[in-house]
């Protein structure tokens, strides 16, 4: 039997050799030691039923027996060979992301990460228009490199308080206001594009924008939005870079969250679940705008056998086991269960918000500070039953559902029995009681917004 060292002495080793800006999920955090699709294990033999995915990386579940198989054959044939050597891995994945990307989307260029995709993707519009400025939402995420710290919003990932003078990015609001009228926010966010277009519009190569912010709290523009904002985007030749790389590949009931507003970006980047646990990313365009990236560029282990191999696998799994549709189908009941519960705890669940396996549950959001204490009482309470569950937002105070896509309808109606329950024990405790307990004592789940060490593991 394998000797685990256990939690504790991995906390100690953590303090010991990592950053103090690297930390972890929960006062009593389990150590992981197996996979097994939905489910992961810990060293004490306790199954925890998985519903965030690695942050919506293991869509085909973890250590999938398809798709391990056809990595670990990949592995024994050829390992590694950079993209200035010919291999017909990579070329097939191309292809295969080319009969699902939508619209006249065809080209891409492998690299490792979402932050890796973005970057390449904010150089390639400035390649291509000639132009150096971006736009970006308020509360986005894009990534960890300079550029993609820059065009992040969300203010606990922008690491380096010398971004507050990057003036290469303009902010507009974005279409949602809590507790407020999401389609007068969308309105406004309009109103602030037009009139930053108008004012400059021949500034700028590009606005990125994810179709559904998910660190920022599981946010879904109305189905207007975005339609909208390629129309003024296109009337004043400025790119649209859909950053899909939480929401692609059926993780929304759809294959990518832009196909639900029927909009085309002209640049889409693409991670996390295309590789289900290995590290595969890309940024996807047009012919047009690709023929603009035309001076020597590579990146080492993009496009790389095994993971070009684990790509097309997934891809392989996605369709053979319908899984896009299975998002949609298992996203419904997640939904209705949720939204019964906001129904049964109204003094706790302030929103329901999401789509397909992508969804956010609001905990007191009107009360941020509260929010964010009862957010960890309930993924502490819940990892204890047996279920790892997210948390984001601009207040840390979203529980945040995006199980691998395997999920079963069985695995959620537990989950929400569990859940129910762990709400009704704070709503018998009084709702501050989350709040007395953390400050008692005991590390959180994670920081406040203005902790100086981010909790989870969601940097690109």
């Amino acid at each position: 039997m394998t000797a685990f060292i256990g939690p504790e002495a991995i906390v100690k080793k953590r303090q010991e050799y990592f950053y103090p800006c690297t930390s972890y999920f929960y006062r009593k955090p389990p150590q992981l030691v197996r996979g097994s699709m939905q489910y992961l294990y810990g060293h004490d033999g306790v199954r925890y039923t998985d519903f965030y995915a690695g942050v919506s990386v293991a869509s085909c579940g973890h250590c999938n027996p398809y798709v391990a198989a056809k990595t670990a054959a990949q592995l024994r044939e050829l390992q590694h060979t950079c993209t200035i050597y010919l291999t017909e891995q990579n070329v097939e994945l191309a292809e295969r992301l080319a009969a699902v990307l939508p619209g006249d989307i065809s080209r891409s260029f492998f690299c490792n990460s979402g932050s890796e995709a973005n970057e390449g993707a904010l150089l390639l519009a400035r390649m291509h228009t000639g132009r150096r400025k971006f736009i970006a939402l308020e509360n986005g995420l894009h990534g960890r490199t300079y550029l993609t710290m820059s065009v992040t919003g969300l203010a606990m990932w922008r690491t380096d308080p010398e971004l507050a003078k990057d003036q290469d990015v303009a902010f507009i609001p974005r279409p949602f206001e809590q507790g407020g009228d999401n389609e007068a926010a969308a309105r406004r966010s309009l109103a602030a594009l037009e009139a930053l277009l108008a004012e400059r519009g021949s500034e700028f190569a590009a606005m990125i924008a994810e179709p559904i912010q998910g660190n920022g709290g599981i946010v879904v523009p109305p189905a207007w939005y975005f339609p909208e904002v390629k129309r003024l985007l296109g009337q004043h030749g400025v790119l649209l870079i859909a950053d899909e790389i939480q929401t692609g590949f059926g993780r929304t009931g759809r294959m990518f969250a832009m196909d639900r507003w029927n909009v085309t970006a002209d640049i889409v980047t693409v991670a996390k679940g295309l590789g289900s646990g290995i590290p595969v990313a890309a940024f996807c365009t047009t012919n047009e705008i690709a023929a603009s990236l035309n001076r020597p560029s590579a990146s080492t282990f993009g496009g790389n056998p095994v993971s070009s191999a684990t790509a097309i696998a997934v891809l392989d799994f996605i369709e053979g086991h319908r899984l896009v549709q299975r998002s949609e189908e298992l996203g419904a009941q997640l939904r209705e269960g949720l939204e019964r519960l906001a129904a049964e705890f109204p003094e706790i669940i302030t929103d329901v918000r999401g789509e397909g396996l992508m969804m956010g549950l609001g905990i007191s959001e009107d009360r941020p500070e509260l929010g964010a204490r009862l957010t960890d009482d309930l993924l502490e309470g819940m990892k204890n039953q047996g279920y790892l569950i997210g948390k984001n937002g601009v207040g840390r105070n979203v529980l945040a559902f995006q199980p691998p896509l395997v999920i079963s309808a069985a695995d959620i109606a537990g989950m929400l029995t569990a859940l129910a329950s762990e709400l009704a024990a704070l709503e018998e405790q009084g709702e501050g009681s989350g709040a007395k307990e953390a400050a008692a004592g005991g590390e959180s789940s994670g920081p406040s917004p203005t902790s100086a060490a981010p909790a989870n593991p969601e940097g690109r």
